[in-house]
């Protein structure tokens, strides 16, 4: 997880030079996930709000690595939305 020292209750949130040092930030991270574990893909991603997924209301980056032997390796977020179960109903 890549987190903002000053507090940003979301991404939006976050100031130009706060983005670019996330950024920056990022790239280092992936560089040391990727020599210490050598996964086979990532995830990254923000939730914002409540509905969103976000529970600690302080900006925050995920980082999560993924290994092709994982039971649910190649399902990324947009498997999740395209569950009939999590269809609205309107």
């Amino acid at each position: 997880m890549i987190i903002p020292k000053q507090h940003r209750e979301t991404v939006f949130d976050l100031a130009e030079n706060e983005w670019k040092s996330t950024y920056d930030l990022l790239r280092r991270v992936k560089n040391m996930i990727d020599t210490e574990f050598n996964p086979d893909g990532y995830n990254v991603g923000w939730n914002v709000g409540q509905t969103g997924g976000q529970t600690v209301f302080h900006a925050h980056l995920h980082v999560i690595p993924r290994y092709k032997d994982e039971p649910l390796a190649g399902k990324g977020i947009r498997h999740w939305f395209k569950q009939e179960s999590i269809k609205r109903i309107t």
